[in-house]
C-alpha cells in the first residue's frame, strides 16, 4: 500500500475510533493519562494499520487497554521512586462510569469484585460491547467471555444483595445478544 493510500485509510478510520477510545480511557484513568494513552493507541493503529480487522474498534480497545497497562506500570515505577525520595504526587481520581458515581451501593459492589470481573462488566455495560467484541479486546474466545460475563454479573448481584440493593434491571428477562 502506498504512503498516500495508507494515510487516506488511516484518516478514514480514526474519526470512528477517537470518541469511543477517549470515553473508554476517561472511565479508567485521569484525563492527562487518557490523552497520552489515546495518542499512543493511535500511533500503534498507524504502525499496525495493515493488521487492523474489518471492525477495528474492539481491536483498538485491546490496544488501548495494553497501552494503559504500560502507562500504569510506568506510574507505579515513578511512585516507588517518588516514595524513596519522599515526594508523593497522588494520581487524579478516575471518572466514574454511567450511573456508578450516583449509586454508592453499585460503586461499592463493583469495587468489591475482582478487577478482571469489574473490567469485564465495564466493557459490557459502559462500552456496550457484545461478548464477541469483548473477546477481541481481551484476546480470548467469545465463549469464554460469555461464561465469565455471566459469572461476573452473578457476583455483582451477590454484592448488591449484601448491601440490600438490587440491580436496577434484575426483574427484566431481556438479555443482550452477542
Amino acid at each position: 500500500m502506498s504512503g498516500e493510500a495508507r494515510r487516506e485509510r488511516f484518516e478514514a478510520l480514526v474519526p470512528a475510533l477517537i470518541d469511543p477510545l477517549r470515553c473508554f480511557l476517561a472511565r479508567r484513568t485521569d484525563p492527562t493519562t487518557a490523552d497520552d494513552v489515546l495518542a499512543e493507541t493511535l500511533l500503534v493503529c498507524w504502525r499496525r494499520l495493515d493488521e487492523l480487522p474489518e471492525e477495528p474498534l474492539p481491536w483498538a480497545y485491546g490496544v488501548a487497554r495494553n497501552c494503559l497497562a504500560n502507562a500504569t506500570r510506568g506510574v507505579r515505577r515513578q511512585e516507588r521512586l517518588a516514595a524513596r525520595i519522599a515526594v508523593v504526587d497522588p494520581p487524579v481520581p478516575t471518572t466514574s462510569g454511567p450511573g456508578e458515581g450516583d449509586d454508592p451501593d453499585l460503586t461499592e459492589a463493583i469495587q468489591a469484585l475482582r478487577e478482571e470481573d469489574a473490567e469485564l462488566l465495564r466493557l459490557w455495560a459502559w462500552e456496550q460491547l457484545t461478548p464477541a467484541e469483548i473477546a477481541a479486546v481481551l484476546d480470548v474466545t467469545p465463549n469464554a467471555v460469555s461464561i465469565r460475563l455471566h459469572r461476573a454479573r452473578e457476583k455483582l448481584r451477590e454484592e448488591l444483595r449484601k448491601t440490600g440493593a438490587t440491580a436496577g434491571h434484575e426483574e427484566s428477562n431481556e438479555r443482550r445478544q452477542g
